[in-house]
């Protein structure tokens, strides 16, 4: 029988194992490559990813190109061979270069795809492994812990409190609790308490499951044929190009069809060549190459950022970075190190020092300078073993980085207890505690570890000498003090509690210690916000922290100690929230709600906002945020997956590298656009004028078919591509933020556009008159051809000196330019140039061409700097 046929919820757990031939030691490796082979990969079938073929047909779904090669057909067909069969082969080579575009666009995209699958944590030889989620298979045993993303459908066989988010599944909003026991066969869905499923998330407790179904065989999988886990929404700057080359194609091929009715009427031009011409021209100034380009420098600067341990779930981000003017960031690992290491206990009325950093185990007890005995502080020690979830997986230490550090701290002493653990109540943000019970020498003892603050206010005794005794307002008063001090010193403090039975948790529990670990500022943080704060980005740090460490740790970063705690946004008004959030550069022991009121008080003051987040309660405002961050290393599945953008090494100063890389994406689009629509333009405009009757003289046409074409490929195919590789620009982080509300195209840039195609337009049509066309037509329309070649081309170049961007700064640029010069000059120059009824051009004429060049440049340079005043 199938796997998918059996009503799982309705058999019991060791019945389940049996069915599915495994254990709970999970499947050896051996069987799960074998059930690999045989159910397929654990992914859900995705809509699109283009084929090569696709691609290839894609570039001839363009009316225009069509009509144009029907037309080149129909002018072999009457005796026109060579201009027809060179229209043609112009057409083939610019789709070879369109497809080279759209296909490396294309690779690109699935790379990033296959970068951005998540991983799970399952059992297999016994051993906890983490593996990627594609290679999951039924019969295998997934850990399940807070935060998780559940990535198979299975049946719950542990569950400690586990609760789960199915409302992407159920529509059901409310978390579920899990549970281990049979449930009858007619259950239904939303009801199956003893089933977790894929696209589900772990919202509290920790469990594990017997993996029953994967891949499409998942519920999931029934009701969903396609799973886009990178982005497929455009952003809004993707639908300006969009509407703005739609808008541009019309209009062009409405120009095109009047230019070709003037040359028709006023030339005595064949009909067939005519329409050749107009479409021609319609072909070499519609941007058709503009999504591709768009498309292309995103992936490209994707690309970049995950080499900067940046990685984009979201294509179309990239461009929205440049418009981040507020980044809201945890501290703990992200500001920080985030390798907790314990410095300091205190214990029965004492304080000592631990020495050891990172994940060493070696390590001494020091009281008053002096060694220590361990087992003077074994209490606390276990303590901080026992309540802990952290672990050993592969030989490295997994887990949240301050049960890590308790854990480790536990190891120095020696301590590595074994006892059972048969219950726990998980952290919460809200009641800042966490704790576990534990079989104890035939007894139960439970654990509480959490905010000493909090802590202490439960508890009536203390461990004194090894016995309990009252806890009076005084002693608390000390330890309270104690916290202060070690908070002062940057350190993380922990209190611990426990009591004897399971009755009553978290009440009148018996005080053991603190434990006060540090985890030391990044030393690349602090120029990273001093880089932020020059490119007129605003940083604040929000942490669940205590107020006085986490102003130790932004005055030792340069972030300012202006900070506020939670409970004081809890009394204050909307007015005087949005007040605060102004000019407050810490909030300290907040909640996820208060972090998305502040994300939402940002938002409304018109600010760009990125927001950083690892828990699972960190979802809502990661998918509020302009640009949602999740931490890569401690980060939750569901923390990634709401993301628009992963950190795989969780520093801060990769937000700031991965905002250079969003700039850099916008300038290069916008580079691309200020090269190519003006000399489109200008193309336009040469025929048009050219072709009037009564403007200047005999109407011409100034160009073939065959130029128009050629011009097209050899300065919008190479250029193109090259110009989505250039660098930054030199102090890219000088400047301030894009507006939301700016456009790749703003009023600068179109005044630019319209002066630059008509000068250019004008220069290159007084040269061609100034050559005598009427009795020189030939050397006339080859200095028109050329310059307009030239002048794009150089035009390349203007473009990236006005940013400050040397000649050699992107080789790829340089080789663009130079092999399209090169086959310009092979027009000229072979056998080519009766096919595009050019001639040679001498020293005089490329002099000439030079000049209208430099008076081209003069004038646009003033141009630029009137327009930038205006």
């Amino acid at each position: 029988m199938a796997v998918e046929e059996i009503k799982w919820h309705s058999l019991e757990s060791h019945e389940t194992l049996r069915k599915l031939s495994s254990t709970r030691d999970g499947l050896t490796s051996d069987d799960a490559d074998k059930r690999l082979a045989f159910y397929g990969s654990n992914t859900l079938k995705e809509k699109g990813g283009r084929s090569f073929w696709t691609i290839l047909i894609d570039q001839f779904h363009n009316m225009l190109v069509l009509i144009l090669l029907a037309s080149a057909i129909i002018a072999v067909l009457v005796g026109e061979i060579e201009n027809g069969a060179l229209i043609i082969a112009i057409v083939i080579l610019n789709a070879i270069f369109g497809f080279i575009q759209d296909y490396k666009a294309e690779r690109n995209i699935q790379e990033l795809k296959n970068l951005s699958k998540p991983k799970a944590l399952v059992i297999r030889d016994g051993t906890a492994l983490e593996i990627k989620s594609d290679n999951i298979v039924p019969g295998d045993i997934l850990v399940l812990e807070e935060g998780d993303s559940i990535q198979a459908d299975g049946r719950i066989i542990e569950s400690v409190n586990l609760r789960v988010d199915e409302s992407s599944l159920t529509g059901e909003s409310v978390p579920v609790d899990k549970i281990i026991q049979t449930l009858p066969k007619d259950t239904g869905l939303p009801e199956r308490l003893n089933m977790a499923y894929r696209g589900t998330n772990v919202v509290m407790g920790r469990g594990r499951i017997l993996v029953t179904s994967s891949g499409m065989r998942t519920e999931l999988g029934l009701i969903a044929q396609t799973l886009q886990e990178v982005g497929g929404d455009k952003t809004p700057f993707q639908k300006q190009m969009d509407v703005l080359g739609t808008k541009i194609g019309y209009a062009i091929i409405l120009i095109s069809a009047i230019v070709g009715t003037i040359i028709l009427l006023s030339t005595d031009t064949k009909p067939l060549d005519v329409l050749l011409i107009a479409i021609a021209l319609g072909v070499a100034a519609i941007p058709e190459g503009l999504p591709a380009v768009i498309t292309l420098a995103l992936a490209l600067g994707s690309k970049r950022m995950y080499r900067k341990h940046a990685l984009l779930r979201k294509l179309p981000v990239a461009e929205s970075l440049g418009s981040v003017d507020v980044i809201c960031t945890d501290k703990t690992g992200t500001l920080t190190e985030n390798q907790m290491t314990v410095r300091h206990l205190y214990f029965d009325g004492k304080v000592y020092e631990v020495t050891g950093g990172g994940i060493e185990t070696d390590g001494e007890f020091l009281l008053d300078g002096k060694q220590a005995d361990p087992r003077e502080v074994e209490a606390l020690l276990r303590a901080g073993h026992l309540n802990n979830n952290s672990r050993i997986v592969d030989g490295r230490y997994t887990g949240d980085p301050t049960e890590v550090a308790l854990l480790i701290s536990a190891q120095k002493a020696g301590i590595e207890p074994a006892h059972e653990r048969v219950d726990e109540i998980a952290f919460s943000s809200a009641r800042k505690m966490m704790t576990t019970v534990h079989k104890i020498q035939g007894g139960i003892v439970t654990y509480t570890k959490g905010a000493p603050e909090v802590i202490i206010e439960r508890c009536d005794k203390i461990l004194e000498d090894g016995r309990e005794a009252e806890f009076t307002p005084q002693m608390k008063s000390e330890v309270l003090g104690i916290n202060e001090k070690f908070a002062s010193e940057a350190l993380r403090v922990i209190g611990f509690a426990q009591k004897t039975g399971w009755e009553t948790h978290e009440t009148k529990m018996t005080f053991i210690g603190l434990q006060g670990m540090i985890d030391p500022p990044r030393a690349e943080v602090k120029q990273a916000i001093l880089d932020c704060r020059t490119a007129g980005i605003r940083v604040v740090m929000i942490t669940g922290d205590n107020k006085i460490t986490a102003q130790a740790v932004a005055q030792e970063i340069g972030l300012g100690t202006v900070a506020l705690e939670g409970k004081e946004l809890d009394r204050m008004s909307e007015g005087e929230l949005d007040e605060a959030v102004k000019h407050t550069a810490i909030f300290a022991r907040v909640s996820p709600q208060h972090k998305l009121a502040i994300l939402q008080t940002l938002k409304a003051q018109g600010h760009v906002v990125a927001m950083t987040g690892d828990g699972v309660n960190d979802a809502p405002a990661i998918a509020a945020a302009d640009v949602g961050i999740s931490m890569g290393i401690r980060g939750s599945e569901v923390a990634k997956q709401t993301s628009d953008i992963v950190l795989l090494d969780d520093n801060f100063a990769t937000i700031r590298d991965a905002i250079v890389e969003g700039r850099r994406v916008f300038d290069n689009v916008r580079k691309f656009i200020n090269y190519l629509f003006p000399c489109n333009f200008a193309e336009v405009l040469i025929v048009l004028i050219a072709a009037l009757p009564f403007i200047v003289g005999k109407p011409e046409i100034i160009l073939t078919a065959v130029q128009l074409l050629w011009i097209n490929l050899v300065t919008d195919g190479l250029p193109a591509l090259a110009l989505g590789s250039d660098p930054a620009a030199p102090g890219i982080l000088k400047r301030a933020p894009r507006k939301k509300t700016e456009g790749v195209i703003n009023k600068e840039m179109t005044r630019m556009i319209a002066f630059m195609g008509t000068a250019m337009a004008l220069i290159i049509l007084a040269m061609f008159y100034l050559y005598d066309p009427i009795n020189n037509f030939a050397k006339a329309q080859t200095i028109a051809f050329t310059a307009i070649v030239v002048f794009k081309l150089v035009r390349v170049y203007n473009i990236r000196s006005s940013e400050g961007l040397s000649i050699l700064s992107n080789i790829w640029v340089f080789l663009a330019v130079g092999s399209s010069i090169i086959l310009q000059i092979a027009v000229l120059y072979t056998p080519l140039a009766a096919t595009f009824k050019v001639v040679p051009l001498d020293a005089t004429d490329w002099v000439n061409i030079v000049y209208g060049m430099v008076l081209l440049g003069v004038t646009t340079t003033i141009f630029d700097r009137y327009n930038r005043k205006i």
